[in-house]
């Protein structure tokens, strides 16, 4: 199985009075074109995701739907898993995971939730990346046992170049 990790695009700041609840912060503007090219980056790279899960909070559903009209998957298929949301414990959403057969897998969620699951797939003690919104991370399942390997780490900015 190969297994995408997407942390969300740029959202509306926190910090700004008029910021709704953080489940519903949406993506920005630039958010919502940065992610589309860095999607369209992950199309380039031959990603073809069977299924797609995602945050409920609204800037990661919104982050998963644009990659999904990218890669030519259904929006009406994507999942929505608590499991992702940030402060979420990535051993439930990897525990789902394997039980899923699925040849493609793409998960969106936050950080620093993201970064704990890439630690737990790499089996490092803790975490060593700093995912960028709409960056992405590459796993493949080498055994059945649920051991992973990094294939890649790349920064939005590199998905975008890609998808150029």
């Amino acid at each position: 199985m190969i297994l995408y990790l997407v942390r969300h695009g740029i959202a509306v700041d926190r910090t700004d009075p008029k910021s709704p609840p953080d489940p519903e912060r949406p993506l920005t503007a630039r958010g919502v074109q940065k992610t589309r090219s860095a999607a369209l980056g992950l199309r380039a790279l031959g990603a073809k995701p069977d299924v797609l899960i995602t945050s409920p909070y609204v800037r990661a559903v919104q982050t998963a739907e644009i990659f999904a009209e990218a890669l030519g998957f259904p929006l009406e298929k994507i999942r929505v898993n608590d499991s992702l949301k940030p402060a979420g414990n990535p051993a439930e959403i990897l525990k789902e995971i394997t039980h899923l057969r699925a040849k493609e897998l793409a998960c969106f969620g936050h950080a620093p939730h993201l970064d704990l699951m890439v630690a737990q797939l790499a089996g490092a003690r803790s975490a060593f990346t700093e995912l960028k919104k709409a960056g992405a991370a590459c796993f493949e399942q080498v055994s059945a046992q649920g051991r992973w390997e990094l294939r890649w780490i790349l920064t939005p900015k590199v998905l975008r170049d890609l998808g150029d």
